[in-house]
């Protein structure tokens, strides 16, 4: 049930959101063990002229970069998993994009279940109807 919200430095393609989307939902479900058919993902695209690291635009620069995060129930995985997905991650898109600029950053949110939810329903619920 995670939701995914992406940016992506670039102009809008389908062949890159669905190149993204594939990517991240494999590592979500390989990695953090998520199921696809509930995870949601959402991409923006931004013009790398409009994207500054270290007081430079990308297009300057010549690089890609991306900030996304995913939120997950807190207390479903380790941090193990959680930093081989970020590095996962970075790799992927680092092939996806080419020339990744290093300050692209991946944020794993650990969200209470008595927090977050989906269908109007939080986890927390789902947890203890399931128990």
């Amino acid at each position: 049930m995670p939701i995914l919200n992406v940016k992506v430095s670039g102009s809008r393609s389908d062949a890159m959101t669905s190149a993204i989307a594939t990517m991240l939902i494999d590592l979500t479900q390989r990695i953090l063990g998520k199921d696809p058919a509930v995870t949601a993902i959402a991409i923006d695209y931004i013009d790398p002229r409009d994207w500054i690291v270290g007081g430079r635009t990308l297009a300057e620069q010549g690089k890609s970069s991306v900030y996304f995060d995913i939120k997950i129930t807190d207390e479903t995985n380790r941090k193990s998993e959680k930093a081989a997905y970020i590095q996962a991650a970075f790799e992927g898109f680092a092939a996806l994009l080419g020339n990744l600029h290093e300050e692209s950053y991946i944020y794993v949110q650990d969200v209470r279940a008595a927090s977050y939810g989906y269908g109007g329903r939080t986890q927390e619920w789902r947890y203890q109807r399931a128990s």
